[in-house]
C-alpha cells in the first residue's frame, strides 16, 4: 500500500533548505550570551538573524568568495571604527573655556 505524503510536507521539504542552511551558520558564530532577561536574548537573535541575512545578500550581489566569519569581522570592525569616529568628532566639538574669560 502506497502513502502520500501530505501537501504541508512537501512544501515544508521543499522549501526548508534556506532555514536549514541559517540556522547552521547561526549555530557556528552564535552572539547569544547567557542571560536571565528573555528580551535580552530575543534582541540578540533578531541582531543576529539580521547580520546573516545581510551576509547572504553580500554574497549574492558579490562575486568574491566571503566566509561568514571573516564578514562578522569585519561588521565589527567598521561598528567600532565609526564609533571611534563619533566620540572623537563629539569630544571636538566640545570646547572648554578659556581661564580668564
Amino acid at each position: 500500500m502506497e502513502i502520500k505524503k501530505p501537501y504541508a510536507v512537501v512544501q515544508y521539504n521543499k522549501f526548508i533548505k534556506g532555514v536549514d542552511s541559517a540556522d547552521q551558520y547561526l549555530s557556528y558564530y552564535s552572539i547569544l550570551q547567557k542571560t536571565v532577561k528573555w528580551s535580552k536574548k530575543v534582541v540578540l537573535y533578531l541582531l543576529n538573524c539580521v547580520l546573516f541575512n545581510a551576509f547572504f545578500v553580500y554574497r549574492t550581489l558579490n562575486t568574491n568568495e566571503v566566509k561568514y566569519k571573516n564578514f562578522l569581522h569585519e561588521v565589527r570592525r567598521s561598528w567600532i571604527s565609526e564609533v571611534q569616529n563619533r566620540s572623537e568628532s563629539s569630544s571636538d566639538d566640545l570646547q572648554l573655556p578659556e581661564k580668564g574669560a
